[in-house]
């Protein structure tokens, strides 16, 4: 279903493994807290309001933690209890709340104010590798605005780096073991609607006005060298 595409979904990056969730998580118990944003929830207006920012941050992304954390926990619960069932059962909830949790950490990293870089086209390694691949940053905008406005529902956008080919790969390309998340756009509804209502291409060509592309050059760099 639209409505269910995380990080670890068609349009997304598979960002937890069963594997690990079924071992490491449970031999050592952890949680997940929300964390803080790098500016002011009203920091990227007019592109996107405080209000949605503050919406966005504190009721949805802190849901997915408080699910993630209960599943997590049962998950403990029942790896304790030998209860294989249950294992299984809770795999879809720590996948889909996982996924939107490391989403939205990752979200919030890929946007900064105007005033502080946001916009700024990136340069060296990767302005070249997008310039390769994509023609242009302008043609790497196209192809995900493209991609986002054809999402049905909700959804996912990301640009991405094959850590082992050394290359970014189609958005469309967004899952497998060896990709990097550098990039990624928020089509679900909360992180839009109260501003642009229906109007989602209008939102898809402003969030590029807040774009942080030093983070995803620094992001590109560690992963290639």
């Amino acid at each position: 279903m639209a409505s269910t595409r995380t990080l670890l979904s068609r349009k997304s990056f598979a960002g937890l493994k069963s594997q690990n969730l079924r071992s490491g998580f449970c031999r050592e118990f952890q949680t997940f807290s929300l964390p803080d944003l790098p500016y002011d929830y009203s920091a990227l207006e007019p592109v996107i309001s405080g209000e949605i920012m503050q919406l966005h941050h504190q009721k949805h992304h802190q849901t997915y933690i408080t699910n993630y954390n209960k599943a997590l926990e049962q998950l403990h619960e029942a790896m304790e209890k030998g209860d294989s069932q249950t294992v299984v059962k809770l795999q879809s909830s720590i996948k889909f709340n996982g996924g939107g949790h490391i989403n939205h950490s990752i979200f919030w990293k890929n946007l900064i104010p105007v005033n502080e870089g946001g916009g700024e086209p990136p340069i060296g390694a990767l302005g070249e590798a997008i310039d390769a691949n994509f023609g242009s940053l302008e043609g790497l905008a196209r192809k995900i605005n493209t991609e986002g406005a054809a999402l049905q529902g909700s959804g996912w956008v990301w640009l991405g780096l094959d850590k082992e080919m050394k290359r970014l790969v189609d958005p469309l390309v967004t899952k497998g073991a060896t990709l990097v998340p550098l990039l990624g756009v928020d089509v679900w509804e909360h992180a839009y609607y109260l501003q642009y209502k229906n109007v989602k291409p209008d939102y898809l060509k402003n969030i590029w006005k807040v774009m942080n592309w030093k983070y995803a050059s620094e992001m590109y760099e560690k992963e290639c060298s």
